[in-house]
């Protein structure tokens, strides 16, 4: 099984990678992301367990990777994780036209550009399964937080493109869901909300969704799940 993993560099993305590499059921990874020196250290961690080839480092903006960048490492592509996201903490009056395009860059129009690159390397004989990072911010009905404007619509926009994709794509098996993370502690929350202390780790989260990347597709499609441990 080969999988990709945007904004591998931080957080869940990070840490989910490593246990990536440790999984008896995963051929490759792909870990993309711009800072190179986090990519370095899951390089070196990949080396240290012997899996040293197991490993394939792209250093790159999500928004700039190119095709070519995955095929010279990959002919197929069982498993996407987009979890690079981007959050901009300002009153919706303040954020600048820039500031939106900025945030669903990232978050929207990289992911659904990364797929259409794929999507020929996805799917056939086989299944892939498309596993979208949203959020509880962007889920109807749960609570909405003042400043997360941006973020927050625009991980409504990732989740409504995850369930139109799914459908469209039914016919190729591919499955295709959305994860709205609750509240999680990694360093883009820290940035946005200094002190705040989130109920999950980036590992903990990591767990879950390494459990829902490899099998999570025979359950499920077209899926905006939440995955919170408060409420609403």
């Amino acid at each position: 099984m080969n999988v990709i993993v945007t904004g591998a560099s931080s957080g869940v993305g990070f840490s989910l990678v490593k246990k990536l590499i440790q999984d008896d059921r995963v051929k490759k990874v792909i870990g993309i992301a711009r800072r190179k020196t986090k990519l370095e250290e899951l390089a070196g961690f990949a080396a240290s367990l012997g899996k040293g080839w197991k490993f394939i480092s792209i250093a790159e903006d999500v928004c700039e990777v190119s095709f070519d960048m995955i095929v010279d490492h990959l002919d197929r592509v069982d498993v996407l994780v987009n979890n690079a996201g981007l959050l901009i903490n300002k009153p919706f009056i303040e954020l600048s036209g820039e500031d939106f395009e900025q945030v669903y860059r990232v978050n929207v129009f990289g992911p659904a550009r990364l797929i259409r690159q794929l999507k020929p390397i996805m799917g056939g004989e086989e299944l892939s399964h498309i596993v979208n990072i949203g959020s509880m911010g962007g889920f109807q009905g749960a609570s909405k937080f003042p400043g997360l404007a941006a973020y927050s619509s625009s991980k409504s926009a990732i989740a409504g493109l995850s369930e139109c994709l799914a459908e469209e794509f039914k016919q190729d098996n591919i499955k295709v869901n959305c994860l709205a993370f609750g509240a999680v502690q990694t360093e883009m929350l820290a940035q946005a909300f200094p002190g705040f202390i989130a109920p999950l780790t980036s590992d903990e989260m990591a767990s879950f969704v390494l459990d829902f990347a490899l099998t999570g597709h025979k359950y499920f499609n077209g899926k905006v799940l939440p995955v919170s441990s408060t409420t609403p």
